[in-house]
């Protein structure tokens, strides 16, 4: 309960509400941010230590799904070299697969990622890691290019952006490929954060029905992540929010 003499009572009343409205995604960071983004003047150490008093702690990144098993096909050199930054939409792409398990039934999803603005602009799930995943995912984004787009599209060295058709996917739509180096998850760091994210956030403090139930949450979860949850890389504003500024200065 608040103290009536309690000097910070409403900014507590408005840092709970802030981290309940988010589910307790957001750490003291992006709680400040969103203070701020309401007109009102905060110290970010102060936030901090008001809701490490509040015991309000957001919540922990676990790992994820490895497709790498092998050599099996073509495998590209890393053009992205870790510079995760875009000065624009479609400049460069990121990609992965990660599995999730209920009661002992499996989901893969298979997202792309814009490295402009962190926003994920199409995604595919299904019940078996199979090509087709990456397949359909890839047909999605390639809708969002414009005649004179030319991304790179980086991924790591699992089979599926081995495979020969998934090359020629790329080249007829004059999508540059770019893998990591092997072993090397710190090479696709972009797609690594928010698998981790998605499933502290999402995955890991719920429970679900059914993998139908699922892919329901996983749907609302990438439109809450896209429109919604503050980046701070982003100004403190959603990616979609941040792509659609008038005055959108490329400054990640």
């Amino acid at each position: 309960m608040l103290s009536s003499g309690d000097r910070h009572a409403a900014l507590k009343v408005t840092i709970r509400s802030i981290f309940d409205e988010h589910k307790g995604r957001y750490g003291y960071r992006r709680v400040t941010a969103a203070i701020r983004g309401r007109g009102e003047a905060v110290n970010h150490k102060t936030v901090q230590r008001l809701m490490v008093e509040m015991r309000l702690k957001s919540l922990v990144r676990p790992k994820k799904y490895r497709s790498y098993k092998g050599q099996a096909g073509h495998v590209a050199p890393d053009l992205i070299q870790r510079q995760f930054a875009a000065r624009r939409m479609n400049q460069k792409w990121a990609t992965d697969v990660t599995e999730f398990n209920v009661a002992g039934e499996k989901l893969f999803l298979s997202p792309v990622m814009d490295l402009h603005n962190g926003e994920i602009i199409a995604y595919e799930m299904a019940r078996r890691p199979i090509f087709k995943l990456v397949r359909d995912m890839l047909n999605k984004a390639l809708t969002k290019l414009d005649d004179d787009d030319r991304p790179i599209l980086h991924s790591d060295q699992g089979w599926q952006y081995q495979m020969p058709e998934w090359s020629r996917m790329l080249q007829q739509s004059n999508v540059a490929q770019s893998m990591s180096r092997k072993g090397n998850c710190i090479d696709n760091a972009a797609m690594e954060s928010f698998f981790a994210t998605l499933k502290s956030e999402f995955f890991h403090p719920n429970q679900f029905d059914s993998i139908d139930n699922l892919r329901d949450g996983i749907d609302e979860y990438i439109r809450y992540y896209n429109n919604d949850r503050i980046r701070m890389k982003l100004k403190g504003l959603s990616p979609v929010k941040y792509r659609t500024q008038p005055s959108n200065h490329p400054s990640l």
